[in-house]
């Protein structure tokens, strides 16, 4: 696989309103810059750009203009480009709120499009590195269910009575999940990719840090492997709907501790990843990508964003593209873990990522007893309850037809029967 790489510093002046939290509160200090990640993947036939913005979202006519730009720029289909949005609440509003459409930062967004037509070009004109790519995932206690859902099945929402937390018991998704990119020729790590489900939203706190500029704790996990290992890097946010960091909403000691932990753990991965090749290197990296849309109906009594008033319908996008045996899925706006973690159990791919706040900004996107049960997410959501049904069975239904043109010797899924007996050979004597 050959990649280029690259970042490019997207933090707005000090002043600028932060988004995630109430409408009005306006930054007074930055503790570190928010950048956007581009990774560029070439396999001989076809190739993908990966975009990781330290952004809350974006409305989906920006995320359609980003993909449009850059895959005319890459000479690509639209779908070759893959966008995502780590949900950093201490950025700048990013996207429309249905009852507060000024909030919208428009001359930023503006910026946002030029800064990236400018990073895709730099990454393309430069080298690019022939690679060995390599994937791990491992369990990381770095998060928890903000929802805990009572035998009555109502809902408390955890942020709110914080006194709670002891007794959380909800379903959540603690794979962090990654790729590394080993040099062909140094054979050293020189790109790793981290995918974690859990709200940027763990420097929040009263006073001045409800008040700073920051990428929260994915800043923190790539400072921590870009500096130690020397590679570039880029955070993904997974299904992270009703995933909270431990610490969350305490300050900076939170974000170095959570970004730190994950980032330790990623270079553990590629620690092992690397001295078990056989069982970790990808032998096929065959890129395939494909946008599926899905119509939903409009929840009765909710509002839209001003896009969509008057709208009865709508239509999601949910994306996906594949490495090999590697599928990652871009879903639109904030999915509860609990569909996540359906995508990945029905996936035929070995292993599949979600993208969070990818293709569109929709608001919380629940499975259906989320709207029985109620709650922040619950009362949130804009779009009929069969929504997240719908979402994960054309996610799955895309990832068949992938699969099916990345190997078509084995279109539904891998040999399982054949790689645990590699496996025993590998480990018996």
């Amino acid at each position: 696989m050959r990649i280029s790489f690259g970042k490019k510093i997207i933090t707005p002046a000090v002043g600028t309103k932060v988004a995630g939290y109430g409408t009005n509160d306006v930054t007074v200090t930055k503790l570190d810059e928010l950048y956007l990640s581009a990774l560029c993947l070439d396999d001989g036939n076809n190739r993908v750009i990966i975009i990781s913005y330290d952004l809350l979202g974006l409305d989906e006519k920006y995320i359609r203009r980003l993909r449009r730009q850059v895959a005319e720029i890459l000479g690509a289909a639209d779908a070759a480009v893959i966008i995502s949005c780590t949900h950093t609440h201490t950025g700048p509003n990013t996207r429309t709120l249905e009852r507060c459409p000024e909030i919208l930062e428009k001359a930023y967004l503006e910026e946002l499009l030029g800064w990236t037509s400018a990073a895709v070009r730099e990454l393309l004109d430069k080298p690019f590195l022939d690679t060995e790519v390599y994937f791990y995932s491992q369990n990381c206690d770095q998060n928890i269910n903000r929802r805990y859902i009572g035998p009555e099945n109502s809902c408390s929402f955890l942020p709110h009575r914080r006194d709670m937390e002891r007794i959380a018991d909800g379903i959540c998704d603690k794979e962090l999940g990654g790729l590394c990119f080993f040099d062909k020729t140094s054979h050293e790590p020189v790109y790793i990719i981290g995918n974690y489900a859990a709200h940027p939203l763990a420097g929040h706190c009263p006073g001045i840090g409800g008040h700073r500029l920051s990428a929260d704790y994915p800043g923190a996990f790539r400072e921590y492997i870009e500096t130690e290992v020397g590679a570039g890097c880029m955070f993904i946010s997974g299904a992270a709907g009703d995933m909270v960091p431990r610490g969350h909403e305490t300050g900076v000691a939170a974000i170095r501790q959570v970004g730190q932990a994950l980032a330790q753990a990623a270079i553990d991965s590629v620690v092992t990843a690397r001295r078990n090749s056989n069982r970790f290197k990808l032998q096929n990296e065959s890129l395939q990508y494909g946008i599926r849309k899905v119509p939903v109906n409009v929840r009765i009594g909710h509002s839209l964003q001003p896009d969509y008033q008057g709208r009865n319908t709508l239509e999601l996008e949910m994306q996906l593209v594949s490495l090999g045996d590697i599928c990652l899925v871009g879903v639109p706006g904030e999915l509860l873990a609990e569909l996540g973690l359906e995508i990945k159990w029905h996936s035929p791919f070995r292993k599949t990522f979600i993208l969070y706040c990818s293709t569109g900004y929709f608001n919380y996107l629940c499975h259906g007893n989320a709207l029985v049960s109620g709650g922040y997410e619950g009362n949130q959501q804009a779009v009929e309850s069969r929504t997240g049904l719908k979402l994960v069975t054309a996610a799955v239904e895309e990832a068949y037809a992938l699969r099916a043109r990345a190997f078509p010797e084995q279109p539904e899924y891998p040999d399982c029967a054949q790689s645990e007996l590699v496996a025993l050979q590998n480990i018996m004597p």
